[in-house]
């Protein structure tokens, strides 16, 4: 016998296997309540049951994940701040090292003022010294 001449099925996959998921648990349900021993009433009040437990864990979990949430945004906010406060204080102290800089560079700069203008009131004696001697070996 040829493998041609078997029969063969195909399966295609298409969308997610969320979807498949959410398929087959409805179905499944739907057959569970077909073939369930228990009446409709008994049915109804224990898918209430489930439901309201599935409620319940699902309100723990989303405040679990709020706590969770704001503890990791708090971490982050004090990490932000601190780097804010490292940055102030880096911006300060170069702020203070620019004001001690200037303040050395105008006293440096007033003596060497007064360097030069010590040595132009030396030069000028000294010249006017020079010109006087040149009067007295005139005479």
């Amino acid at each position: 016998m040829r493998d041609d001449e078997n029969p063969y099925i195909v399966i295609e996959r298409e969308g997610s296997g969320l979807t498949s998921f959410v398929v087959g648990a409805l179905v499944g349900a739907g057959l569970a309540l077909l073939f369930a021993p228990r009446s409709g009433e008994e049915t109804q009040a224990q898918l209430r049951e489930k439901a309201n437990q599935f409620r319940g864990v699902a309100e723990d979990r989303v405040r679990a994940a709020q706590r969770d949430l704001g503890a990791r945004l708090d971490r982050a906010r004090e990490g932000v701040e601190a780097r804010v406060g490292q940055v102030r204080d880096a911006v300060e102290a170069g702020r203070d090292a620019a004001r001690d800089a200037r303040a050395d560079l105008e006293q440096k700069l007033e003596r060497s003022k007064a360097a030069y203008q010590a040595g132009m009131s030396a030069a000028r004696e000294a010249a006017a010294g020079v010109d006087l001697d040149l009067d007295a070996d005139d005479s």
